[in-house]
């Protein structure tokens, strides 16, 4: 389980940050100035805060592990929506559920966490599960630059969906 929740964490905090360095790439892609996506970047961090408080109530609902895996399906659909958005109120809507997913990811996975392992292994494997999401913030503009910079899917996504025999 600490596994899972890192990678967890290490997502949510790489994708709290990402979007920063592919702001002119997306804005370029998605044919808006780079001004016009500022939603796209406060949506995902405005929603996060706003449903962290929710997070804990639903896990005592119901239950931790099933809240934390809906927390990580959501997060998931809801960066595939983000790749498929063709214009910009689809992606801030994508990023908004990503950002509730995240928000449930985070603080359950800690209380799963909290819940499973005894007092004397807590901080170990508390330590554990920080130290990769404490190194996504590190890796954003390494990673955002490379995705942006060799992975252009955005502008080729158009012709081979318009014409599939260009593959």
């Amino acid at each position: 389980m600490p596994w899972v929740v890192a990678a967890a964490l290490f997502m949510e905090q790489l994708d709290s940050t990402i979007v920063n360095t592919a702001v002119p790439a997306m804005a370029a892609s998605l044919a808006a100035t780079p001004l016009s996506l500022k939603a796209v970047v406060t949506s995902y961090i405005l929603s996060l805060a706003v449903c962290i408080p929710v997070s804990g109530w639903m896990a005592d609902r119901f239950g931790t592990r099933r809240v934390f895996m809906s927390a990580v399906a959501i997060f998931t659909v809801a960066s595939i929506l983000c790749g498929l958005a063709a214009n910009v109120p689809m992606l801030v809507a994508a990023r908004i559920l990503q950002g509730i997913g995240a928000a449930m990811m985070m603080p359950v996975g800690r209380l799963a966490i909290l819940r499973t392992f005894l007092k004397a292994e807590l901080l170990m494997v508390m330590n554990f599960v920080i130290i990769p999401a404490l190194i996504g913030p590190l890796l954003e503009p390494t990673v955002g630059g490379l995705i942006v910079h060799w992975l252009s899917w955005r502008e080729s996504w158009p012709r081979w969906r318009s014409n599939p025999r260009q593959l």
